[in-house]
């Protein structure tokens, strides 16, 4: 999980280094790199590409497409770490969601953990004033919808393979994208070439770390390690991007994380 975090961490710094660009253009190499690896590993598994349930997953790959979309456009606005801290509120809105959509049942332990996190969100917007309000509203939207996708994977369920959710993704992802960036296309630099190419090398190792922690070990030991993403990410935008962030900034990023880790730990112990 460390692994992954870290490879998240890269990703978005490089999402913002390339700030430059348009976003549809980003996101079509984060997309089309890692079908690269997506794609062999289907035919290599004999998995069917086209998956079960194929609404659903073109739902969530759709879906998909919007948040993160929404997310790589936030950074044009707002500190890496600052981003990475509001759009980590996604298991709120997801659980929220299960509670209309799947009909499923939040304990009071939950809500309070979800305050804590929404606490650390009021904190980042109604004190901060480094917090564009501009990229607060772009990446809260991406995180309510990033909550609607952990739905739609819920209800997916194991009946398709991680794989075939994934290229699902970043498929619909490159080819919305890819139509877009042919109206904004800039041609990248020598070095840039090579960090549009690694979105896609770092997204893959992070996305396969993830599920790989996840299926070898216990949830409630894993799951909170994946929010140290924030730190590397914090860390690499302050010694990278020579970002800055305030005592109210760190405070409410840290406030957001503790209800969200409590709330991880709090799901995977009472199952």
């Amino acid at each position: 999980m460390v692994i992954s975090a870290l490879s998240f961490s890269v990703l978005n710094i490089l999402v913002k280094d390339l700030r430059h660009y348009n976003v549809y253009q980003i996101v079509f190499f984060r997309s089309a790199i890692t079908l690269c690896f997506t794609i062999p590993l289907l035919i290599k598994n004999n998995i069917k590409p086209l998956g079960n349930q194929r609404k659903l997953l073109i739902a969530r790959g759709t879906i998909g497409f919007v948040a993160m979309t929404l997310f790589f456009a936030s950074l044009q606005y707002l500190k890496t770490g600052t981003a990475v801290s509001i759009r980590y509120i996604s298991p709120i809105f997801a659980a929220i969601f299960a509670v209309f959509l799947l009909k499923e049942k939040i304990k009071w332990n939950q809500w309070m953990y979800f305050g804590i996190s929404f606490l650390g969100v009021l904190i980042l917007k109604g004190f901060d004033t480094d917090v564009n309000t501009i990229g607060f509203l772009i990446v809260l939207g991406s995180a309510v919808l990033t909550g609607l996708v952990f739905m739609l994977i819920r209800k997916i369920n194991t009946r398709d393979h991680p794989l075939v959710i994934i290229n699902y993704f970043m498929g619909i992802s490159a080819f919305i994208s890819g139509i877009f960036t042919l109206f904004y296309w800039k041609t990248p630099t020598d070095l840039e070439w090579l960090t549009f190419i690694s979105l896609g090398v770092f997204g893959f190792i992070g996305q396969y770390y993830m599920t790989k922690a996840f299926q070898t070990s216990e949830i409630n030991k894993s799951a909170p390690l994946k929010y140290i993403e924030v730190v590397f990410t914090m860390l690499a935008g302050v010694f990278w991007l020579d970002e800055k962030y305030t005592i109210i900034g760190l405070l409410g990023a840290g406030v957001v994380i503790t209800g969200v880790v409590l709330n991880t730990v709090f799901v995977a112990r009472n199952k």
